[in-house]
Parts: C-alpha cells; sequence; structure tokens
C-alpha cells in the first residue's frame, strides 16, 4: 500500500503543487507560533504529503489550546484500523482508514463549545483527490458553499440542534480531512463565527501535521 501511494503521489506531483507552492509554510499565518490566534480563512496551503492512520487521534489536538482562552475537555477517539470500501471512478473501489475524535471545549466564559474531527487516509493520492471534489461537488450543488480557504480547502456553515458551526474540508496528499466545530446554544453565527474559524483551522493544521508521514519522499517540485 505504502508503495502503490508513493508511485501515486510522484505521478501526481507537477498538477498537486499549482497554487500550493506559492503557500507552502505549516500552520496558520497571523498566528502564534502554536497557531492559536490563527482563523480558517488564513490556515495556509502545504505541500502534498502521504499520511498514516492512528488509533488515538486525539493525542493530535492535546498538546496545544485549541485556540486563544479554550481549553480542552473531555475526548473520545473513534478510531477503526479496518479498511473501507470507497466508490472510486469508472467503478473502483479504492480502500482508505479513517480515524476522528470527538472533543469538549471550554470557551473564556466557561461555556461548552464541541470539536469533531476525522481524518480519511486513502491508499493512494488519487481516490483521495476524487473523494475530496465529489464532496465539494455535493456541498455546492446543495447550495451550502463551499467558501474557499485555499485550493484544496474550503469552509461551509454548520448547525448541531440549533447550536451554530462551521466545518472544514480539506485535502492533503492521500488525506481527506473532516473538522467541525460548534458554539454553546443561545448563540449566534455572526458573533462566534471567528472562534469557530479559528478553532478548525487550528485543529485541521494539527490533525493533517500530526498525520503526515515525515519520512516520505519529498514532493517539492524538480528542478
Amino acid at each position: 500500500m505504502k508503495g502503490s501511494r508513493s508511485t501515486a503521489l510522484r505521478r501526481a506531483r507537477s498538477a498537486a503543487l499549482i497554487g500550493l507552492a506559492v503557500a507552502a509554510s505549516a500552520g496558520c499565518s497571523g498566528g502564534d507560533d502554536d497557531g492559536t490566534k490563527g482563523k480558517a480563512a488564513e490556515l495556509s496551503a502545504r505541500p502534498p504529503g502521504a499520511h498514516s492512520w492512528t488509533g488515538r487521534p486525539c493525542g493530535l489536538l492535546t498538546d496545544t489550546p485549541p485556540a486563544e482562552g479554550f481549553t480542552l475537555g473531555s475526548t473520545a477517539d473513534s478510531a477503526s484500523p479496518d479498511a473501507r470500501e470507497d466508490v472510486g471512478e469508472n467503478g473502483a473501489r479504492p480502500l482508505y482508514r479513517r480515524t476522528g475524535c470527538l472533543a469538549d471545549l471550554k470557551g473564556p466564559d466557561g461555556a461548552f463549545w464541541k470539536l469533531h474531527a476525522t481524518a480519511s487516509v486513502y491508499e493512494d493520492y488519487e481516490p483521495a483527490r476524487h473523494a475530496y471534489r465529489v464532496k465539494e461537488d455535493l456541498d455546492r450543488a446543495h447550495g451550502r458553499g463551499p467558501e474557499k480557504v485555499h485550493d484544496t480547502a474550503y469552509a461551509l456553515p454548520a448547525d448541531d440542534g440549533g447550536r451554530p458551526g462551521r466545518t472544514l474540508l480539506l485535502w492533503n496528499g492521500d488525506l481527506v480531512l473532516t473538522v467541525s466545530a460548534y458554539a454553546p446554544h443561545g448563540s449566534t453565527e455572526r458573533e462566534v463565527r471567528k472562534n469557530l474559524e479559528r478553532i478548525i483551522g487550528n485543529a485541521a493544521h494539527r490533525m493533517e501535521n500530526g498525520l503526515r508521514d515525515q519520512g516520505a519522499p519529498s514532493l517539492s517540485p524538480s528542478p
């Protein structure tokens, strides 16, 4: 699986790096070193990489606060090591493994927020790209957005039983990542949007970076 993944990543290198190489810095621009002040709208693109599955995804979010003034509360991992089949192009059935984290957040005023992050790690690069594009097309067709963050990420409003929220979808190499955050009941989307963007942007950066296979071949453009 690793061999075919690396081959597909190299084959798609040129196309994937269009629009990404100009913003290859890690983390969230405009934020502190730990990224706690960054917004989803400022989330920088990263060059495409290879990623590994983990059974403890919540551990990727515990080192730093989810956003300035917020603390991470109880967490629950939702991870199955079993490979799943996706519906690919031309009848293909690519495999992927999913891992996720559900967490309670405590805001600066003591109110409780919610964070949910799900990562799908595919066997190859192209099936991940296809899955992301299908989701993007469906959201556009249903009038749910998308609001572009960069070439391979977009955000859209979300709702959880009347709690206003935001969802960020991101594609990087063999990874498709979905991060959603929800504000307390009684909040309005306008007053909480900035914090929601910070939370999902920070969580997306930490999940992608934590799952990235640092030993994978470099995907920098050839000279």
